[in-house]
């Protein structure tokens, strides 16, 4: 599928492009018979975007942190989920995942920072 989203802001892209991730590898999960870890990632590791892209039409700048702070939380317990499956699972290489979670988590916990200081002038 070609991507022709009309949303150029890089960290809805790179939280969607996430996602889609989360949910070919929570597949291979589920082929495995890992069904409870499988749906818990899903769930966490999708939200992360959902969240992101919600916060986009926010009402106001607190709504937009709020939103922003839910998606960081959902970070985290993807992170937990990620932790999980590697240390109970050898056969599975998450290096990738992440790296692509990190890199996410520092983008919005920087678009947090940055909104409180502006609401705070």
């Amino acid at each position: 599928m070609k991507r022709n989203y009309n949303n150029e802001n890089p960290i809805v892209i790179k939280s969607l492009t996430f996602a889609v991730d989360i949910v070919k590898f929570t597949d291979i999960l589920s082929e495995n018979r890992k069904w409870k870890i499988a749906e818990q990632l899903l769930k966490s590791g999708t939200s992360i975007g959902a969240n992101i892209r919600e916060a986009q039409s926010a009402e106001s700048k607190v709504d937009f942190i709020h939103k922003m702070k839910i998606s960081a939380k959902e970070i985290e317990e993807t992170q937990y989920w990620l932790e999980l499956i590697d240390e109970a699972y050898e056969e599975y290489d998450l290096e990738k995942y992440m790296a692509d979670l990190i890199e996410i988590a520092k983008i919005v916990n920087a678009i947090i920072t940055t909104s409180k200081k502006s609401l705070q002038k």
